[in-house]
């Protein structure tokens, strides 16, 4: 190793024709640049390491996921509610002055996207100030700990944004809550079908009912009608109805004559 780093200051050294004191500040270069280089290979094998955990609690399958660059971070977006595509965001930050801003803007969804992810791991929203310092602890913290991963949490509060919530379907990978439908998400909302003129329906001839025979009614027993109610309290009852007239008698037959006597020579009795 230390004489990989002495090849690299003396190869250095000597395209620039430094001194002695060149050859030592190209040796400090040289050392800084394999640090670097060591550091980063490090973060990225520990960082792909605790994503592979964090997925295998979040139900993705294939652990190779983990371990494709650019791709780790897509699945992270879309587990934490955010769209994956936005990853693609980062390849601006090389331009001058838009870059700083396209920089904290992805810096903002990153930190967006592990809230919801800790949401979803049991952890508190403070949680989330642990990564915008350290977030290779906090995703070590949250690969090995004994937390498991819950789904049935409240859609977050951008849901309904077509720019930073999440539209996209993956095999493999489960789909995440989402809100249901309603005013500004889904189908399009308003008073029903487009309104306008409807035509009449068409009217047709419609033949008369053909007359037929109805037999009579059959003669039966009909039931008195039922007794009037009683007369509530307080009402004077109505008018008697005149009595039934009595029918007319027939006069009597005239009476028998007398009958004379037999002898009228005999007083009477």
């Amino acid at each position: 190793m230390f004489s990989f780093i002495g090849d690299v200051s003396a190869a250095i050294a000597s395209s620039y024709n430094y001194d002695g004191g060149g050859a030592a500040a190209a040796a400090f270069w040289a050392i800084y640049l394999i640090f670097i280089l060591v550091l980063s290979v490090g973060g990225y094998v520990l960082s792909s390491l605790f994503l592979m955990k964090i997925f295998e609690k979040a139900g993705v399958e294939g652990k190779w996921r983990a371990w494709v660059p650019f791709y780790n971070l897509m699945i992270f977006f879309k587990l934490g509610d955010v769209s994956p595509w936005l990853v693609f965001a980062s390849l601006l930050t090389w331009i001058p002055v838009l870059g700083w801003l396209v920089a904290i803007g992805f810096a903002v969804v990153a930190v967006l996207a592990a809230w919801r992810v800790g949401l979803k791991l049991q952890k508190d929203s403070v949680w989330v100030i642990l990564y915008v310092f350290l977030s290779l602890v906090w995703l070590g913290i949250n690969a090995f700990d004994k937390s498991r991963w819950n789904p049935n949490i409240a859609p977050a509060s951008w849901a309904n944004n077509g720019f930073l919530a999440d539209r996209t379907v993956w095999q493999g990978i489960p789909v995440q809550p989402r809100p249901a439908a309603g005013p500004g998400y889904g189908a399009p909302q308003g008073y029903g079908a487009p309104q306008g003129y409807a035509p009449p329906a068409p009217q047709g001839y419609a033949p008369p009912a053909q007359p037929g025979y109805a037999p009579p009614a059959q003669p039966g027993y009909a039931p008195p009608a039922a007794p009037s109610a009683p007369a509530a309290p307080g009402v004077p009852p109505a008018a008697p109805s005149a009595p039934p007239a009595s029918p007319q008698v027939p006069p009597a037959p005239p009476a028998a004559p007398p009958v004379p006597p037999t002898n009228p020579t005999q007083p009477p009795a």
